[in-house]
């Protein structure tokens, strides 16, 4: 039987570890040929690289820094000469920082907004060159809880990028309908990854997990909501965010 994505080519972008890694393991599974990247791969994409291998699917590893337009460019020459092809898109790359507006510089201003908003915007803008031409594609932007209610505490940057994640989202999702191209956004509320360690801490974590209906989320449960999508079940679905976050309430 024929898997609902086999032929397709999805980007994830910081797909090495954490909720990327998540995303690039579903598609995989769901049939998806992958393209990995990461600012820093290391074993960690060579890891990703056997586990998809192993499902038969194809995997190419770029490692790139996507807030910088000179690197995306090239990141999608590379896809170009490699898959000739971009059926999926999903912006995952970002970090965060746990400081208010009182503690954050300018300097951790652009860092973030960089990481997290002008990637999305590179990479939509070069994925859309090639969707358009091929009259089809998907992409799917990895928003956040905080992008649609703010942090409830610091993070003034970070939430400031995934709610300028959804506009960007609404805005493309008109622009592409007529050229074959749904854009949607997922918001993850609390999932299991590393940074979520880094940025709150296991106490933290153990805290705000009680307040969550169905507990803390697993990377898994992001990367299905993005193959649905991406497949059959998203083709009358655009401009729309999908929340994954066991009940987080706004």
């Amino acid at each position: 039987m024929k898997l609902e994505l086999e032929g397709k080519v999805a980007l994830v972008t910081g797909s090495a570890r954490g909720i990327g890694k998540g995303i690039a393991l579903v598609l995989a599974e769901k049939g998806a040929d992958l393209v990995i990247n990461d600012k820093n791969l290391n074993y960690e994409g060579e890891a990703i690289a056997s586990q998809i291998q192993a499902m038969g699917r194809q995997v190419l590893l770029i490692d790139a820094d996507v807030s910088k337009a000179s690197e995306v460019s090239q990141m999608y020459k590379a896809i170009k000469d490699h898959y000739g092809r971009l059926d999926i898109l999903v912006n995952n790359a970002g970090t965060s920082q746990a400081k208010d507006i009182f503690a954050a510089t300018e300097e951790d201003w652009h860092y973030i907004i960089n990481t997290n908003l002008t990637s999305c915007f590179l990479c939509c803008k070069e994925a859309m060159e090639i969707m358009a031409e091929q009259k089809s594609g998907r992409i799917i932007n990895i928003s956040s809880v905080v992008g649609e209610r703010g942090a409830l505490f610091g993070h003034v940057h970070y939430a400031a990028t995934k709610s300028g994640m959804l506009g960007l989202t609404k805005t493309l999702a008109r622009t592409g309908a007529p050229l074959g191209i749904n854009v949607n956004a997922i918001a993850p509320g609390l999932i299991e990854t590393e940074l979520l360690l880094k940025t709150h801490g296991a106490e933290g974590i153990e805290k705000l997990a009680a307040s969550i209906p169905l507990g803390i989320g697993k990377p898994r449960s992001v990367g299905l909501a993005v193959a649905f999508l991406c497949g059959e079940g998203g083709s009358y679905i655009t401009g729309t965010t999908i929340d994954v976050n066991g009940g987080m309430m706004h």
